[in-house]
């Protein structure tokens, strides 16, 4: 008989159910019209009713089955009395069906955490920017984002009434990313994709010294990774603090799974152990190819302002 699939894949294909039930919340918040938005640190730092619905039926669900994971979520919320409707218990099978890559075959509940971030673009979400939404389940072991599912709710969302609205892009490290074509952006050609709601001196003078043919400003982590792997954008971009490990995480799982790279600024690469702090306080370069071409034109006055 088959041996019953790894713990990585079996939370890797309940993460994509939980991902798409994440996506049906954020779909109803939306169309029931009250968002219930709430400000955080100011008015670039917003919650809705989608945030903390989503957010405590991701970590309810996951947690449901295991265990032993932690779950690291963006939301400051009561884990306790998450209604049952909140609750998915289902799994994606074709995921199941994939053998784990050798390396992770052995990996214990305990050891793995789990980084989420409900509403990636909430600000976005909130002005009907819809196609920059992402709901960011990230998986990460021995500190690495291993293993990542990124469900956008409101992709084809401009292709009419009758369009199959939401996708689920997913990767594992040593196995690949699925859900999306792949695809390069144009040789030769330098787009940078970067913040749209929090930008700065720093950022555009980061920007600026990069001579790009074309700036991309969007929002959601998320959203500009996606920019990268479909070949919409060469480089994503952010000389600021502001982004945090639930940002980076899933993201960061598919990118190099299909071997592109992402660092902070300054070059190094993010930890995802549970103890490590939440902001990614360096800002964010990413590529999926020519990194090295991006990095070696951070100006030193920009890596200089960011302190890991």
């Amino acid at each position: 008989s088959m041996a019953s699939p790894a713990l990585l894949m079996r939370v890797v294909a309940s993460a994509y159910s939980v991902a798409e039930k994440a996506a049906t919340i954020v779909r109803n918040v939306m169309s029931a019209g009250d968002l219930g938005i709430v400000e955080k640190a100011g008015p670039n730092d917003l919650q809705t009713k989608a945030d903390r619905l989503v957010q405590m039926s991701i970590c309810a669900s996951l947690a449901r089955k295991f265990p032993k994971v932690t779950i690291i979520g963006e939301e400051e919320l009561p884990t306790d009395d998450v209604t049952e409707d909140l609750i998915e218990d289902g799994h994606c099978e074709e995921i199941l069906k994939k053998p784990c890559p050798a390396q992770y075959t052995g990996i214990k509940e305990e050891e793995l955490v789990i980084w989420v971030d409900p509403l990636d673009g909430t600000k976005e979400y909130t002005e009907g920017l819809l196609d920059h939404v992402t709901v960011l389940i990230g998986i990460a072991y021995g500190g690495k984002a291993i293993a990542g599912v990124i469900n956008q709710p409101y992709y084809n969302y401009e292709a009419g009434a009758n369009a199959a609205l939401g996708r689920t892009i997913w990767g594992v490290l040593g196995m690949g990313a699925f859900g999306f074509q792949l695809t390069e952006a144009p040789a030769g050609k330098h787009i940078v994709v970067t913040t749209r709601s929090h930008s700065s001196a720093l950022v555009n003078e980061c920007i600026a010294a990069l001579k790009p043919d074309h700036v991309i400003r969007v929002g959601g982590a998320g959203n500009k990774i996606i920019q990268l792997i479909e070949g919409k954008a060469s480089a994503y971009v952010f000389a600021s603090p502001g982004c945090k490990k639930w940002d980076t995480c899933a993201p960061e799982a598919v990118l190099h799974a299909v071997g592109g790279k992402i660092t902070d600024i300054r070059g190094n690469s993010f930890q995802y152990n549970k103890e490590v702090k939440h902001m990614n306080s360096a800002g964010v370069l990413a590529t999926l190819r020519n990194y090295d071409y991006y990095a070696s034109r951070i100006p030193n006055t920009v890596k200089e302002s960011l302190v890991p």
